[in-house]
């Protein structure tokens, strides 16, 4: 007998977790999120906030996407990476990141109505967190998972009450293991990876210091130290972060991961934040020092039944391209709803199989990226000629050299400029985050082909309307003059058919197919006089299909199915699709 039951126990009250019991709560379940810990993030850890992360949070309500943005660094101040001999040392180069560069700018405003920004996990965890405990999520601190056990009904869960030394059990329809890089839950699940962990050591030293008179004419979320002689490890060079403009920082520090984790107290991280901002009588407060593992890890099987698996459970990196709480956080919207249409009798389970076949790509992905991310110093480091020699004197040397008027020094400085430009795959890969096209069971595209990417993929965003991409953003006007995304007008955890004029026959098959599935389904249409309209033609372009065709978008914003234009019976084709899709 269970001392609990809820529909879904979360493991962990990180991005993943606290986004998962948000949105289950924001759709009518009674989640439970658990925490061996008392306390959520203490530290900053995850800051960079992508767009699509923030559609999410604007999906969760317009409440919690202002929070985030009335506390996030805007994009703005998140300005340029520079590349430097200290913070107050002498500057090597920088480059515009993070949607700054103005040809950047455009295709971050035509993508999506979020804005990029700078939101510390000591920020972005508490608001899902409240978010979710506000929609009717509970919530225990101070309790461990166990183990698990599964059948076909249900999890049990063995729990420990760390306050009680007592055991507890849970019992839950689902189980979500959001618990960290070193998952328990994925090991008793036995899913599977590939990769390797601990392939660096870094260090994180937090400490507050006004350092704007060397940042605020140059700002930037981070500044990479070069100095010879260094210890190089863990992420490349020294870093020093911003948190919070421009008065709290984090530097992160390599360590020989051969070697047992550096014990550091304050005077040798006084030290270290000293040699990197240089300035020697600088007195730093130092408020806290840890040390973590660079990994290259990621599930090949993200599930095991009624047990799933997300965030750094499934795809473990290193911070590079800020993609861990946005990928954790978008793992949450990808399986929440499909947790719930099954919970309610709206799905088959077999719904819940596309989680993996959708999000291990992804989490492929972004590991991948993010390790390449850092290989790609190393030619930064060979035009600087800091790979030539280990005697600090010679490495300055060869750093100086780029001063120099001779045909070997112009050509220096080119490869210096050449290779801090191809950081762009780090610090500016729109691509990465908004290209993700899903293919599995619940997408049906009929035969239509994948739309080949015209420009890097990794780079650019390319919207498209084609089954499993995002919906494209296009704004829409009301009768009050009132401005929406397209992205507006679907998700909530319902689907949407969007359609125009000549588009009745869809909206009859919506509104009647929505009571034979009991299902929730918005239906607009849009187009002159209608509800939603047009003007700019924007709509009419990105949604590659005619006025009188429909689009079916899941709740989590991505296209389902299209038809270009009318059919002869469209409730019977609509009705076919949603079966395909809801395994029905």
């Amino acid at each position: 007998m269970a001392d609990i039951t809820t529909d879904v126990l979360i493991i962990g009250t990180g991005p993943a977790g606290s986004a998962t019991a948000a949105l289950l709560a924001s759709y009518g379940l009674e989640p439970m999120v658990i925490n061996r810990y008392r306390w959520l993030a203490n530290t900053p850890r995850a800051h960079i906030t992508n767009q699509r992360t923030m559609e999410v949070l604007r999906d969760l309500g317009r409440d919690v996407e202002d929070e985030a943005y009335m506390f996030a660094t805007e994009q703005d101040l998140m300005g340029q990476n520079v590349f430097c001999t200290a913070v107050a040392g002498e500057e090597i180069g920088r480059m515009q990141s993070w949607g700054n560069h103005p040809l950047s700018r455009a295709e971050h405003l035509l993508s999506s109505p979020g804005r990029m920004n700078d939101l510390p996990q000591t920020y972005m965890e508490p608001l899902l967190f409240k978010t979710a405990c506000s929609r009717g999520a509970q919530s225990r601190m101070s309790t461990e998972y166990v183990s698990h056990v599964q059948d076909a009904d249900g999890v049990t869960t063995p729990c420990r009450d760390r306050l009680t030394g007592k055991d507890i059990t849970i019992r839950s329809k689902f189980l979500v293991g959001a618990d960290g890089g070193n998952s328990k839950v994925a090991e008793h699940a036995g899913l599977t990876f590939e990769g390797k962990m601990g392939v660096a050591g870094s260090m994180n030293i937090l400490f507050e210091c006004d350092l704007s008179r060397y940042v605020a004419h140059r700002p930037s979320v981070l500044y990479w130290v070069l100095q010879p002689g260094a210890d190089v490890g863990g992420i490349g060079m020294g870093l020093v972060r911003m948190v919070r403009p421009w008065n709290e920082w984090l530097i992160v520090w390599g360590y020989d991961i051969n070697q047992p984790a550096p014990a550091v107290d304050d005077a040798f991280a006084t030290k270290v934040v000293r040699d990197l901002v240089g300035v020697q009588d600088l007195q730093p407060k130092i408020k806290s020092v840890s040390t973590w593992t660079v990994n290259n890890m990621y599930a090949t099987t993200m599930s095991n039944g009624r047990v799933f698996c997300m965030g750094d459970a499934t795809h473990r990196h290193p911070p590079s391209n800020g993609l861990g709480s946005n990928t954790s956080i978008q793992d949450a919207f990808n399986l929440a709803w499909k947790l719930a249409a099954v919970i309610r009798g709206q799905a088959g389970i077999g719904l819940l199989d596309s989680y993996q076949a959708e999000r291990a790509p992804v989490a492929k992905q972004i590991v991948t990226r993010a390790n390449k991310s850092i290989e790609e110093f190393g030619p930064i480091f060979k035009a600087l000629g800091l790979l030539d020699s280990v005697d600090p004197v010679k490495m300055q040397e060869n750093m100086d050299a780029r001063c120099n008027d001779t045909a070997d020094a112009e050509k220096q400085r080119e490869a210096i400029r050449q290779t801090i430009a191809h950081k762009v795959y780090e610090f500016d890969a729109h691509g990465v985050e908004m290209n993700q096209r899903y293919k599995s069971g619940a997408v049906v595209t009929d035969g239509q082909p994948e739309p080949a990417f015209e420009t890097d993929a990794e780079l650019h965003h390319q919207p498209t309307s084609w089954p499993g991409a995002r919906l494209p953003h296009a704004w829409l006007y009301g009768p009050e003059g009132e401005k929406v995304s397209s992205l507006d007008l679907t998700g909530h955890g319902v689907f949407t058919v969007l359609t125009g004029i000549g588009g009745d026959g869809w909206v009859a098959a919506a509104k009647s197919l929505s009571k034979e599935f009991g299902l929730p389904i918005t239906v607009h249409k849009i187009g002159p006089r209608q509800t939603w309209q047009d003007f700019s033609g924007d709509w009419a372009r990105a949604r590659e299909i005619r006025d009188s065709g429909a689009l079916l978008v899941r709740p989590d914003h991505h296209v389902a199915w299209r038809a270009e234009a009318a059919v002869k019976d469209p409730e019977g084709e609509l009705r076919r699709v949603l079966k395909t899709i809801l395994d029905r």
